[in-house]
């Protein structure tokens, strides 16, 4: 399968047609989707005639300049809103909703001449790191249908793992992008909290404000791909790195968190692309007295996205929140932001583990009470959480990139955190520590 840029090339020069690649994306999600079960609303009809409309106005049309995925398909996140298909956030008292208008990233990808083929699979309220709902059931790995696929945007990334699609657009508050993308080994964007505008992408049947922690962010089977969806969502002008050899970079490495375990195979992989770079001549650094107090983190972390998530409603077990306590997260939450902005006055990017294991075996034990065998040991799931948290909790960019994989053939995913709206550092490193050190062994 093409590129989606190599794609829209193509549609150009008359090589094919917007027609005809969406029907070759029907035709690969119809085969190979019964087990897999990524690609769940449906909207084939309608891109056949969106893509027909392309082919009839032509790719040198006024309208069509400056189109980078001309009559490229697509799916989307199910949690976005698309006019006339369902959004249910995998909740079965919503499935009967249907959105009234397109989410301002639809709007703007159609715009960028994308063709919209339909919605992928989420957790029910987009809070597991595993896609399963009453609705649609459950998504699996392309890689080995027994392990979950990640979510939230656990749907848009087996999609792209099996090769239906070459782009999609995910969401992230507790690396939902950047988990899905590590588990199914494709590449994924957590963009920086202000970056894109999420206007359409909230709970069903709601105008919300945004939630709290919570982005939207593109996903890509190649980095290249990502880097032009991120161009076309982009709500402000972030910066773009002058071209560096891999040599020129400054890298932090974050193979340990004192809080999560990782799996030996995935802290040796961030050792290995960072020795990769320090061979290439870039300065890479294995500690750092800058970084902040990482278990504080994770603690305000937490406590920040438990309150996000129920919009501070009662649990059971748990005091309700106080406006001073949301003021106190406020406050850590800006110290902590700051800590990393002095650090990325000395560093490039920080490379970290997006999650400490490989795809688990699906699981629905409640999070709270789900365990998780990290080479042997058995630990606490929601520990992981620290790892997608380094960069949520700052509100940092953070790309997640494939650099190999595990001795059962599972993809092994890294992120690449960046400093605040230096998204497009965060993607050249990537693509550099990608480059560096990957096989398809």
């Amino acid at each position: 399968m093409r590129t989606a840029l190599a794609t829209a090339a193509a549609i150009r020069s008359g090589a094919t047609s917007a027609l005809a690649e969406t029907d070759a994306a029907i035709a690969r999600i119809e085969a190979g989707d019964a087990e897999i079960n990524a690609v769940v609303v449906r909207d084939f009809d309608r891109a056949r005639a969106a893509a027909k409309a392309l082919d009839g106005a032509g790719p040198d049309a006024d309208e069509n300049e400056g189109r980078p995925f001309f009559g490229v398909p697509m799916t989307v996140k199910e949690s976005y809103n698309v006019a006339g298909l369902p959004t249910s956030w995998g909740f079965a008292e919503h499935a009967d909703y249907v959105a009234p208008a397109d989410a301002v990233a639809v709007q703007r990808l159609k715009a960028a001449g994308a063709v919209i083929l339909g919605k992928t699979n989420v957790p029910v309220g987009l809070a597991d790191l595993q896609s399963n709902n009453p609705n649609y059931g459950r998504t699996c790995n392309p890689h080995d249908p027994n392990r979950v696929s990640g979510g939230s945007s656990g749907g848009a990334a087996a999609a792209l793992a099996a090769g239906y699609v070459a782009v999609e657009l995910g969401s992230d508050i507790g690396g939902s992008i950047r988990v899905p993308a590590a588990f199914c080994g494709v590449w994924g964007h957590k963009p920086s909290f202000t970056a894109l505008d999420p206007d359409g992408h909230y709970f069903p049947r709601t105008d919300n404000a945004r939630v709290a922690l919570s982005v939207i962010g593109p996903m890509a089977a190649d980095p290249d791909d990502l880097a032009a969806e991120l161009d076309v969502l982009a709500d402000i002008p972030l910066p773009k790195p002058a071209p560096r050899a891999p040599g020129d970079w400054r890298i932090l490495l974050l193979p340990e968190h004192p809080v999560a375990k990782a799996q030996d195979a995935i802290s040796q992989a961030v050792h290995r692309v960072g020795d990769a770079f320090a061979k290439a001549g870039a300065r890479v650094d294995r500690t750092s007295n800058l970084l902040p107090d990482l278990p504080a983190q994770y603690g305000h972390y937490m406590h920040m996205l438990n309150i996000a998530m129920t919009r501070g409603a009662p649990q059971e077990g748990r005091p309700l929140p106080t406006l001073a306590d949301w003021f106190g997260l406020l406050d850590a939450q800006a110290r902590n932001a700051r800590a990393w902005a002095r650090l990325f006055r000395d560093y490039d990017a920080v490379i970290a583990p997006a999650w400490g294991t490989t795809a688990f075996p699906h699981d629905d034990t409640p999070i709270a009470e789900r365990r998780l065998d990290v080479d042997g040991e058995d630990t606490q799931f929601g520990l992981q959480l620290a790892w997608p948290g380094l960069a949520t909790f700052p509100m940092l960019p953070a790309t997640s990139v494939p650099v190999g994989k595990d001795a059962d053939g599972l993809p092994i995913g890294l992120q690449v955190i960046g400093g605040a709206n230096q998204d497009f550092t965060a993607i050249a490193v990537a693509r550099a520590a990608h480059d560096l050190v990957w096989s398809d062994r």
